[in-house]
């Protein structure tokens, strides 16, 4: 695939990739809360599992959330039928 650089636009934008790289050295250093990396975990976990989360499933994905670590990964395993 060959890419054509349109004057006066950058080398990196491309037809089909018009943003520049990220910049590593611009990242925010941001820590999430476990109860939303666990919330975020398990939405994953179940969309990998072809479990699509219904509207009402929140409030029942928000209190999985909260539970402790080793809960979180029993859910994950049984969701992901791995052998951890």
């Amino acid at each position: 695939m060959t890419h054509t650089t349109t004057p006066g636009r950058p080398s990196w934008a491309h037809d089909d990739f018009l943003l520049p790289p990220p910049n590593p050295t611009q990242r925010i250093n941001l820590t999430l809360p476990a109860r939303d990396v666990h919330r975020l975990e398990l939405h994953a976990a179940l969309t990998t599992a072809g479990v699509a989360p219904k509207p009402g499933d929140r409030e029942a994905i928000d209190h999985l959330s909260t539970l402790p670590d080793y809960v979180h990964t029993a859910l994950h395993r049984w969701l992901t039928h791995t052998t951890q």
